[in-house]
């Protein structure tokens, strides 16, 4: 059978028309007979998920049901605590190493009722991939294993395009969630900061970092959030406040919103491809049509919030990262500790001015989106390029879509838009206000309901990838001195590192909750 839908599996599940022994059966076979190809899992659970199914089976026998997720097969990118099951963060520095606790999504998870199939590849540490020296390959694309995934959430996209679980959690420092929902042709949200506990999650950068889900389609993610959401303690960036139904306004058109949208980011800033734009023109049609009135906005470019957004990023992670970097450098990924090591070259005062203009950013973003409901704009600039092709610096070549909403806090998601010239996905992205999620959960799926695009799976290959594991067989020979990369990437640093020092009188502190006034 086709692998279905969260929605349609708890539909039948609880019309004891399907069981969740036998769907969860299903998604073993699958990954069993296609993740040497695709490589989404690092390791699979195959006793403790077929006993969760048991359990969600007699649960529904006995009219206690745990809700709509009961039964449910899933995954967990391999950065969230699992209790008595390894998690590698997908690198040789953590191979081996058994958390003693869930983490707290994965607790609520496992109280919802889902079934847990393993744990799934990541880039390493959830920053450096796709990396072809460590203990493990990288995810491939479902649609395409010659092509790239996206990070750092690739091996949560990957196994939701081919169908080995319905739905699967991500984390998003950058766009992590948001860049493998694009290139894999899947749904995937990266909701407010604060409204999904972090704790048990291995961090890149605190106040960055998001957790979320990933599935096929905006109602999935919808459930799944509806069991990931709520304040937690132990995280103290949890927001406390009420959780809403996600799902409430799914199902209904966009009539009376308002859509902005911030074409110079996608027509200027990073020019996307005619596939691209076409999914953006398509979804301001069928919104218009529907009744939301589109205006365009003009924010600060991609470059300015990529600037304090990268900057904020390396500094955060090397400070998590130095003991390591200092002691066994060699054992992480080139990729990584290539990436991590400009944190160590960053000043205090890099990181203040990051900080500063990242509150500035954030009072600009609010302001000139006043009586705006969501944003509407690229996911990723074109489809996904071969996995053999990823340059180092790749992440810093071309400002993204998504570094804006990691820098403000927003909620944004990425959806499937149509397919490029090589059949490989496209999306587009939308965002919203602070725990506005009902409404971007609306939008998203008015998209959704009146476009094709979620009747197409992938065709899975038989038979692995031609591109050899081995890095130097497969012609990734990536030197340490990488210096036409690396002159690039200094002069985009340059021009960013500018871009945050601004114009600003000593007494104007943006970074600060207090600001002080001469005189006072």
């Amino acid at each position: 059978m086709q692998t279905p839908t969260i929605a349609e599996a708890s539909a039948l599940i609880a019309a004891r028309k399907l069981s969740p022994v036998e769907l969860t059966q299903h998604c073993l076979d699958r990954a069993t007979a296609h993740n040497a190809t695709y490589h989404a899992f690092i390791a699979m659970t195959p006793e403790r998920a077929m006993d969760d199914a048991k359990a969600a089976e007699a649960r529904l026998m006995a009219g206690n049901s745990a809700g709509p997720l009961d039964g449910i097969p899933i995954a967990h990118k391999d950065i969230y605590g699992t209790r008595g099951i390894a998690t590698t963060a997908h690198s040789k520095l953590l191979e081996g190493w058994v958390p003693t606790e869930d983490a707290t999504t994965v607790t609520k998870l496992a109280e919802a009722g889902t079934v847990m199939l393993g744990k799934l590849a990541t880039h390493e540490f959830a920053f450096g991939g796709p990396s072809f020296d460590l203990p493990w390959p990288p995810a491939r694309n479902p649609w395409n294993p010659e092509y790239f995934t996206s990070g750092s959430s690739s091996g949560t996209g990957a196994a939701v395009g081919a169908g080995f679980i319905l739905g699967g959690t991500g984390s998003d420092t950058g766009g992590s969630i948001r860049g493998p929902a694009s290139l894999c042709g899947i749904a995937g949200i990266k909701p407010t900061y604060g409204l999904c506990s972090r704790a048990g999650i291995l961090p890149l950068a605190f106040s960055l970092d998001h957790a979320g889900p990933m599935a096929w389609t905006v109602r999935d993610c919808a459930m799944l959030l509806q069991a990931m959401a709520g304040y937690d303690a132990k995280d103290c960036a949890s927001a406390n406040r009420p959780v809403p139904d996600f799902s409430a306004m799914l199902g209904r058109d966009v009539k009376g919103l308002r859509v902005g949208v911030p074409r110079h980011w996608h027509e200027t800033d990073n020019p996307v491809e005619p596939a691209v734009q076409a999914g953006i023109d398509e979804a301001i049609a069928i919104w218009r049509a529907q009744g939301a009135e589109i205006i365009d906005v003009v924010l600060p470019s991609l470059q300015e919030y990529q600037a304090a957004n990268f900057v904020i990023l390396v500094t955060e992670a090397f400070t998590l990262h130095e003991p390591w970097m200092k002691t066994r450098f060699n054992d992480y990924g080139e990729l990584l500790r290539d990436r991590m090591v400009f944190g160590a070259l960053m000043a205090a005062t890099d990181y203040a001015q990051a900080l500063r203009r990242r509150r500035e950013l954030c009072a600009i973003t609010a302001e000139r989106t006043k009586g705006i409901d969501i944003l509407l704009t690229a996911g990723n600039a074109g489809e996904a390029p071969r996995i053999d092709s990823v340059p180092k610096w790749g992440n810093l070549a071309k400002p993204g879509f998504t570094n804006p909403f990691n820098l403000t806090g927003w909620p944004a998601m990425c959806v499937c838009s149509g397919f490029g010239p090589n059949g490989l996905p496209v999306a587009i992205q939308i965002a919203a206000k602070p725990f506005q999620e009902v409404t971007l959960f609306q939008a998203a799926d008015a998209f959704e309901q009146a476009t094709p695009y979620r009747k197409t799976r992938p065709t899975l290959s038989a038979v692995p990838s031609s591109i050899p594991k081995g890095l130097a067989e497969a012609g990734l020979n990536f030197p340490h001195s990488d210096l036409a990369g690396l002159a690039d990437v200094v002069r985009d640093l340059g021009i960013g590192a500018k871009a945050l020092k601004g114009d600003r009188p000593y007494y104007e502190e943006p970074a600060a909750a207090l600001r002080l006034k001469p005189g006072a």
